[in-house]
């Protein structure tokens, strides 16, 4: 029997959480959204679990079905497969404290300087204003976009787009949510803070 997962009206990242949960326990689930953000949090957190995903649209909703594969438990349970380059969380669009001017040369010179160090970040992470610097307007689109050329995983919080109305203006990276957020800062070998 399909078990049956009803996430609409949930925040982030509770529906990423109820359906990694359920495949835990079942081989076929159906989770049911209702917005765009939860749908693709859900589909990417199942399609990077080895899970086959079928998604249809409803009247306002969205009915992700999910099948287990072969690979879900190797997923979850294979060799540590962590890059040992760091996670780079960048949580305002400003760096330090004090003159907000000067802030924001520092993360620009930051960001920039990134393209030219090594090891390159594994994944960058853009939460609260930070989101501020993956939009149209930004200064660093090009060097953000290099980054992500060259490999850099950038993930930007979809909470804080949507919080701060720019979801429309994203150009660079993937909306993620906390859960992907969590799992990424936790599993990181080092993990810088700017």
């Amino acid at each position: 029997m399909v078990e049956k997962i009803d996430a609409r009206g949930l925040s982030c990242p509770q529906p990423v959480i109820l359906t990694k949960k359920a495949l835990e326990d079942h081989n076929e689930i159906v989770v049911i959204v209702d917005n765009d953000t939860a749908r693709e949090n859900v589909r990417r957190m199942a399609k990077s679990l080895g899970c086959e995903v079928k998604i249809e649209p409803g009247q306002g909703e969205f009915h992700i079905h999910i099948i287990r594969g072969c690979s879900f438990e190797a997923t979850e349970t294979g060799p540590d497969t962590d890059s040992k380059r760091p996670v780079v969380v960048i949580s305002s669009d400003t760096m330090g404290r004090g003159n907000e001017e000067l802030g924001g040369v520092l993360i620009k010179s930051f960001i920039h300087t990134l393209i030219e160090t090594s090891p390159r970040p594994d994944t960058m992470i853009f939460l609260n204003t930070g989101v501020k610097l993956t939009v149209t307007g930004s200064d660093v689109i090009e060097d953000l976009q290099e980054l992500s050329d060259s490999g850099v995983k950038i993930l930007v919080c979809g909470t804080c787009l949507n919080f701060l109305e720019i979801k429309d203006s994203l150009c660079v990276g993937i909306v993620s949510n906390m859960y992907d957020i969590a799992e990424t800062m936790l599993r990181a070998k080092h993990l810088v803070q700017a």
